[in-house]
């Protein structure tokens, strides 16, 4: 196969796949709201079934909606008949993903929900089968064909699945006011957890501060600077932030300062130092460090007065660089 043939293919695949996503927007209807609303009000839980390609839809619509705010969980039809039908609650409402609608094991499933009396959502292809004649909502999910040549392989079908799937978690995302926090909540060990929920306050612990006087002599400050090892040292008045004075400005005074035997630290510190707040967000002081090209800043309190300090390193460690 030639390489230009390769290329037609996988265009021509995309092509048809986004042809079929244009088509679906305008089925995003009344049955859709009605859909929408009835797990929004429901006491229970979302259980998506389905079987074979539709089935690994469901397990990731699943996974979507668990980390949008909608508690959801996964019943594979097949499982369902030998004994899973029993993590249906009364109050939960089942949405069954399935192109043809015709499945054996769909046909079979069906009326054990409906006895239960749990509301049934459809996605399916096929308006006219079984399982869009019993749901009580349907999602047409229909597709002039499949991208595979032989229109067989599920992947038209499934792409548009997917789709329906997450119109429905986003827009119950927004129902349920869902923020940017409460997905760092649900994803506190990835990094957009960590970007969302971390604070400047958890990099100040177990720090001993470089502190010194105003008055500090310039020996005094090398040796602040040394032994705290954090490349400057916090210039302090009344356990107040005035100052910070870096390697940098130190090596900077004694390159144009002949004698150095009065210098004190109020005449080399750097007045009103970017700060960070306790309880500000570390991925917002990573990003103020790296555009005023800093290293370390300050962490302080409402009073001003320094409870750490933080090297941008920790921040990068930590994943919340972009």
């Amino acid at each position: 196969m030639s390489l230009d043939k390769i290329i037609a293919i996988g265009k021509k695949t995309i092509q048809m796949e986004a042809e079929a996503l244009e088509a679906l927007v305008p089925r995003i209807d009344n049955s859709f709201v009605e859909a929408v609303q009835a797990v929004y009000k429901s006491k229970g839980r979302l259980v998506v079934t389905g079987i074979g390609k539709s089935a690994n839809i469901a397990q990731k619509l699943v996974a979507t909606l668990n980390s949008t705010g909608t508690v959801a969980v996964f019943m594979h039809a097949a499982d369902a008949l030998h004994g899973d039908l029993g993590m249906v609650m009364k109050d939960d409402v089942v949405l069954c993903i399935s192109n043809s609608g015709n499945s054996p094991e769909i046909k079979v499933l069906i009326p054990f929900i409906k006895q239960r009396k749990n509301k049934l959502i459809a996605i399916t292809g096929n308006l006219n089968s079984y399982l869009a004649e019993s749901a009580d909502f349907v999602l047409n999910t229909s597709v002039d064909r499949e991208a595979c040549p032989n229109n067989l392989a599920p992947t038209t079908s499934t792409t548009v699945q997917l789709a329906m799937g997450d119109a429905l978690a986003v827009a119950l995302l927004d129902l349920k006011g869902f923020t940017a926090e409460d997905f760092a909540l649900a994803h506190p060990g990835g990094s957009l957890g960590k970007k969302l929920l971390m604070k400047v306050d958890d990099f100040c612990e177990e720090r001993a501060l470089p502190v010194v006087e105003p008055s500090a002599t310039l020996v005094e400050v090398i040796h602040e600077i040394s032994a705290k090892r954090l490349g400057a040292a916090i210039v302090i008045e009344n356990g107040i932030l005035i100052g910070i004075i870096t390697d940098g400005d130190i090596r900077r005074w004694l390159s144009h300062t002949p004698d150095i035997s009065n210098t004190k630290a109020k005449d080399i510190m750097t007045a009103q130092p970017k700060v960070a707040k306790v309880g500000a967000l570390a991925k917002d002081v990573l990003d103020l460090m790296q555009n005023k090209n800093i290293t370390q800043i300050i962490v302080v309190n409402a009073e001003n007065a320094p409870v750490g300090v933080v090297h941008i390193h920790d921040l990068i460690r930590e994943g919340l660089a972009d």
